[in-house]
């Protein structure tokens, strides 16, 4: 599986299932002390004639710039060759039902670019950066709802009431307190609300959503359209249940809201089950209706838990019969269920000397500092750990935690 991975402006990193290899989707930020070192510096904005000394001096600066890339993406693609090789023969030696070995990764850490930046063209005419149009939130999602399904998704009365609704549904899942709170706590930084958007969590007026992400374990557009599509069933299952349990008033809003769910249910199977048609259906207006789900106090826990969910069975159907940690449930979510059951099923000896590079693609691992900098799977499950322990201490993870 793949990842979107993103890099939020407040105190964490976090990421997306199955969108790396896509590359960030997220309205995701660059690095700039890594993207500076391969992006062209910014144009000059004035159209001032370049004179015959600067232009012998961009080409002298351009030749040493060709040289260097070169010679670093000589290195590189055989580095992230080698990558991918292991991978395969991991692969392989899984399937036979074979140890995986410390010779089954590349162990040496990968090449980052330290040349000079590509020189600015000093007769090329100035182009203004693209505008980028505004991404969806919350208010745009609940208004394709009602314009494309006739819904409108129950807000809870209080955070207190999503959270149990939460907890409720996780419990009965087989997603335990930890792993529930802890991810939480991570992901939408121990205090965020159902309707938590990535990149408004501030409340500032100013702030700008920097992706689709929503919710306790902040599902994007595509996640929520892939849930309905492979979980749709279960999840209509549960609410039935629910809704035969209900009392009577409840119970006729149950079922309209199932009603709506078996139709939504069937706009997201209208594609072949795969990420990339997921993500094109994702943004058309009923993609966009789709996550307005999150917000709905009855099905919303139900998408969020099955955030979570596939990892925890993926990881079961390959014989692992002890809880993940919420940390582990992370590197999953980091990386794709396969290449993080990967670093899930690694002995500690091991975890202290493989890099993190071996369960990235080439173009997600350049875009993730944190990933970096904690460049083995050991540093990397203790940053984890370390962020998830700050973050477990605000009022918003200790209200869940009480709500189990």
């Amino acid at each position: 599986m793949t990842l979107d991975i993103r890099i939020r402006p407040d105190r964490r990193f976090y990421v997306h299932r199955k969108i790396m290899h896509a590359v960030p989707v997220f309205g995701f930020l660059t690095i700039a002390g890594l993207s500076a070192a391969i992006a062209a510096p910014a144009q000059q904005t004035t159209s001032v004639p370049a004179t015959p000394s600067q232009i012998n001096e961009y080409h002298q600066k351009l030749a040493v710039y060709q040289r260097a890339r070169e010679r670093f993406e000589t290195e590189a693609e055989a580095y992230w060759s080698a990558v991918a090789e292991k991978r395969r023969i991991r692969n392989a030696r899984r399937r036979a039902s074979e140890a995986v070995r410390a010779e089954d990764y590349v162990l040496t850490q990968p090449p980052l670019y330290t040349g000079p930046p590509r020189p600015v063209d000093p007769t090329a005419p100035y182009k203004p950066p693209p505008k980028q149009p505004p991404l969806p939130v919350v208010a745009d999602f609940v208004r394709h709802a009602a314009e494309q399904f006739q819904f409108t998704p129950s807000r809870p009365r209080s955070e207190s009431e999503f959270k149990k609704a939460y907890a409720a549904v996780a419990a009965s899942l087989g997603v335990n307190r930890e792993q529930a709170v802890r991810v939480y706590s991570f992901e939408a930084g121990g205090n965020g609300k159902y309707d938590v958007q990535a990149g408004l969590e501030s409340g500032r007026a100013n702030a700008r959503a920097i992706s689709t992400a929503l919710g306790y374990n902040q599902l994007l557009t595509t996640n929520t359209v892939e849930v309905l599509a492979e979980q749709g069933d279960g999840i209509l299952a549960g609410l039935t249940a629910a809704m035969h349990r209900a009392p009577e008033s409840h119970r006729k809003i149950l079922a309209g809201k199932i009603a709506v769910l078996r139709r939504m249910i069937a706009f997201a199977k209208s594609v072949p089950d795969d990420w990339s048609a997921h993500a094109r259906l994702a943004k058309t207006p009923k993609g966009l209706a789709i996550h307005a789900l999150n917000l709905d106090v009855d099905i919303g826990p139900w998408l969020q838990t099955h955030k979570l969910l596939t990892s925890v069975h993926f990881a079961r159907r390959k014989g692992h019969t002890r809880p993940l940690s919420a940390a582990e449930l992370e590197m999953m979510n980091l990386t794709g269920d396969g290449n993080g059951f990967d670093m899930v099923s690694m002995p500690d000896s091991l975890r202290t000397r493989v890099p993190t590079s071996n369960f990235f693609q080439r173009g997600g691992y350049e875009r993730n500092p944190v990933a970096i900098r904690n460049n083995t799977v050991a540093k990397l499950l203790a940053a984890t750990n370390a962020r998830m322990d700050a973050e477990s201490s605000r009022p918003g993870a200790k209200e869940l935690a009480a709500a189990f």
